[in-house]
């Protein structure tokens, strides 16, 4: 052997060694502002799903983005492959066509049991709302772009957009009737907004409910990242992890819901693609099954 082949082989060791043991930098969405707390629980998963497949894919970096972005402009930049590596939004027939989804309903479905925020002087016009005919006279709030304007207005539902700090002032001053949150965030998001928002309050007896999984995804040139969360996603499920997780950030607003005293009105999701895994119930909650 050569010296020259001597030089190359260690050239090659020394590339691959750097290669094998190269941190993983990870990408999630910068928080709308710093009272936008929605997806805590979501980034608290995100890291979990990581540290649980540390030991067999290596360390890594978990950064938010450097710029906020709405949902439209995170998946653009997604599919480009710049300024984010993964984020996390309710699913879709065109979604999975475009990224790769990680099939693990984030928050066990949960998202999809909706109660509203109103004006505090609405409440008896709401109890007056009884079926999805009666939604339809209405107006409900949503943000820009969310993959729940779809489905309302799939329902023949009329929907107002508009920034995600805004709907809360707007609600409150009755420029729309409903601002529907998923039980997860209802409770507190109140807390959060009240105090600069008088005339904002919790809906009592109504509870909308659609199939609604929020999942994470990557770019489809990502599979490996991909791969990587769905292992970790699955080990944390299997330890209790995930469902500690979920509890902790759920159970309270799950109790003050009292979900099984609500006024139900169930609506389609004509988006939901055929391959939500809805028969494996160790990813889901139901609350009208689990909590009687």
């Amino acid at each position: 052997m050569t010296y020259r082949d001597c030089i190359l082989i260690l050239f090659f060791l020394l590339t691959f060694s750097s290669a094998s043991h190269a941190e993983l930098i990870v990408t999630y969405p910068k928080p709308q502002s710093e009272h936008d707390i929605r997806y805590n629980d979501i980034i608290e998963l995100l890291k979990l799903s990581l540290e649980a497949t540390r030991e067999t894919h290596g360390s890594y970096t978990l950064q938010p983005s450097e710029n906020v972005m709405s949902e439209k402009r995170q998946f653009s930049q997604l599919d480009k492959g710049k300024d984010i590596s993964i984020m996390w939004s309710s699913t879709s027939k065109e979604l999975e066509t475009k990224f790769i989804p990680i099939r693990i309903p984030l928050r066990k479905g949960l998202l999809g049991y909706r109660v509203s925020l109103i004006n505090s002087d609405q409440q008896e016009k709401i109890d007056k709302i009884k079926t999805l005919a009666d939604l339809k006279v209405i107006t409900i709030g949503q943000g820009i772009g969310w993959g729940d304007v779809a489905i309302y207005k799939s329902n023949g539902i009329k929907v107002m957009e508009a920034g995600y700090d805004g709907l809360f002032k707007m609600v409150a001053a009755n420029r729309f009737d409903l601002f529907p949150r998923g039980i997860n965030e209802a409770f507190v998001e109140y807390q959060v907004q009240i105090s600069a928002t008088p005339g904002l309050a919790i809906e009592q007896n109504l509870l909308i409910i659609y199939p609604w999984p929020y999942y994470f995804f990557t770019n489809k040139n990502n599979a490996a990242l991909a791969e990587q969360i769905e292992i970790g996603l699955r080990s944390i499920i299997t330890d209790g992890s995930f469902d500690k997780l979920f509890l902790s950030y759920n159970e309270e607003s799950i109790k003050k819901a009292n979900i099984v005293g609500r006024r139900i009105i169930r609506i389609e999701n004509s988006i939901l693609p055929d391959t939500v895994p809805l028969d494996d119930k160790s990813l889901w909650f139901d609350p009208l099954i689990d909590l009687k």
